[in-house]
């Protein structure tokens, strides 16, 4: 399973990002693959925040086309909603632990701890998540 990382989702939206071209692409193949797609609610949440906020993006959304956008990802077959497992505070303390991860790094642990217990292959273009022990990940835009 491929879960994303907001990061992806972000540049695919902000046309005047460096990443935009890059990122839409890979999106628009990977969302017609049929693979199978995990969204955590903290990735979902991170692009509507982010998204609609005039001080991160060049160009935001508004909030109706932020709704929009994930109303329509959440369409595709195959997207899956993850949400944390019974597992969640043992997996999540580990990588907190041995990622020694604290302040906003405590939200990439998150994403990680999920990924992890999905089995998922996180996709980011985010370095500081290799400091979880075990988690798969990769950099779709490099």
């Amino acid at each position: 399973m491929i879960v994303l990382d907001a990061n992806i989702l972000l540049y695919a939206y902000d046309t005047e990002s460096r990443h935009h071209i890059a990122a839409e692409s890979w999106m628009e193949r990977t969302l017609s693959s049929g693979e199978l797609i995990g969204l955590p609610w903290q990735t979902i949440t991170a692009f509507l925040r982010i998204s609609t906020n005039p001080r991160a993006m060049n160009r935001r959304l508004l909030p109706e086309e932020a709704v929009e956008a994930v109303d329509e990802w959440l369409e595709l077959p195959n997207i899956r909603i993850l949400a944390p497992t019974e597992d969640h505070w043992q997996v999540l303390r580990r990588l907190v632990r041995e990622g020694q991860a604290s302040g906003p790094l405590i939200t990439d642990a998150e994403l990680a701890a999920i990924t992890t217990e999905y089995g998922g292959v996180l996709q980011t273009t985010d370095r500081d998540f290799a400091r979880f022990p075990g988690l798969r990940w990769t950099n779709p835009l490099a």
